[in-house]
């Protein structure tokens, strides 16, 4: 039997009708699904009563080049126009603009990736992607921050980790780029697979640049995570800015972002109060300084894996201070004799640590 001569017509306006279709997605965009295209953006597009404090992101279909999704390529502007001050981060296929102060309450905002975003093939986006979203009244009780791989150490650092000993010290410790003879104080004793080392003072297992593979690629990545969530904590919208004048001695803080322009002190105990779900960030432009004997306390259900000190000059933990969070430094870490940490210390230079006692938390 002989096929119909209509039927080869009809396929053939069929396909051009389904490619059609594939090639119209959204409000406005017609970008093709072969190639970059963004898959979902939170906000979605028209979301109405979305929180002031909402970071606005986009995922994409394949990876991208991180260096084309920055500040240029992913936009945030109000109703007229007036574009929006923030950070852009891109990670997992996820792009994230963080506003540098929380947004306005019921107001219209449209979000833009242009065609600047580029996959690691180099290939760009057909059409820019927009979206648009309309806040409400309301600041969401507050995101981690994602710390990435660099949450598989207790302590991570770039120049050199010292101690003075004992210490006692649960979790892993990782070095990079330097080598492991910047590690000192630990007595190291090398694993027969030349991948790690072990010491009497660490529950756990120390790594450094120099050992063997896939410990240096592992620390590599571990590095740039640590600098990534440096990079995020200090993007974050602050709720409370110059608290205390940059001392807040004695305080007890609901979650929430903190934000000095200067150092921070902490002379006397600090409580931090709130739930398990609590986040607090604490963005201090300078140094932070612990006084002797002091700590910081949690009530009310508060965790230490939901602190984090984003710090850009030194952090000094005075002597038999006890201390909560993790600690995110553009510089160093110094533990006086017999301080404690319940967290992390993540330093893009060296830590000097001095009969100390850290325990990671559970994530």
């Amino acid at each position: 039997m002989s096929s119909h001569p209509i039927l080869p017509k009809i396929a053939a306006v069929s396909l051009l009708l389904a490619l059609a279709a594939a090639c119209s997605s959204g409000h406005g965009n017609t970008e093709l699904t072969i190639g970059p295209a963004v898959i979902s953006t939170a906000p979605a597009d028209r979301a109405t009563d979305v929180p002031r404090n909402a970071s606005i992101r986009a995922t994409f279909n394949e990876h991208m080049a991180p260096s084309s999704v920055n500040a240029q390529s992913f936009t945030v502007a109000g109703a007229n126009a007036a574009p929006v001050q923030g950070t852009v981060l891109y990670t997992n296929q996820t792009a994230a603009f963080w506003p540098a102060v929380q947004l306005e309450a019921n107001q219209t905002y449209i979000a833009t990736i242009t065609i600047g975003a580029r996959s690691v093939a180099g290939v760009a986006l057909r059409l820019n992607h927009t979206w648009r979203f309309t806040t409400g009244t309301a600041v969401e009780p507050g995101l981690g921050v994602n710390l990435g791989t660099a949450a598989n150490y207790v302590v991570l650092a770039k120049s050199a980790i010292s101690t003075v000993p004992a210490s006692v010290i649960t979790g892993d410790l990782g070095l990079s780029p330097a080598a492991a003879s910047f590690v000192t104080g630990f007595a190291l004793t090398m694993d027969a697979s030349n991948q790690f080392s072990t010491s009497t003072q660490v529950t756990g297992s120390v790594f450094a640049a120099d050992y063997a593979a896939p410990t240096p690629a592992n620390l590599t990545t571990a590095v740039s995570d640590m600098e990534t969530a440096f990079t995020d904590a200090a993007a974050r919208a602050p709720g409370v800015t110059e608290l205390g004048a940059g001392n807040i001695g004695g305080m007890t803080l609901v979650p929430g972002v903190y934000k000095w322009g200067t150092g921070l002190q902490i002379p006397t105990n600090v409580t931090l109060d709130g739930g398990s779900t609590g986040v607090w960030i604490f963005q201090i432009a300078q140094d932070l300084t612990v006084s002797s004997a002091t700590s910081v306390l949690l009530t009310g259900g508060a965790q230490a894996r939901n602190v984090f000190w984003q710090v850009s000059g030194m952090v000094d933990l005075g002597t038999t201070s006890s201390f909560q969070g993790h600690i995110l430094t553009a510089t160093a870490i110094t533990m006086r004799t017999g301080a404690s940490l319940h967290g992390r210390l993540l330093a893009q230079t060296a830590v000097s640590l001095d009969t100390n006692t850290i325990v990671e938390p559970v994530q």
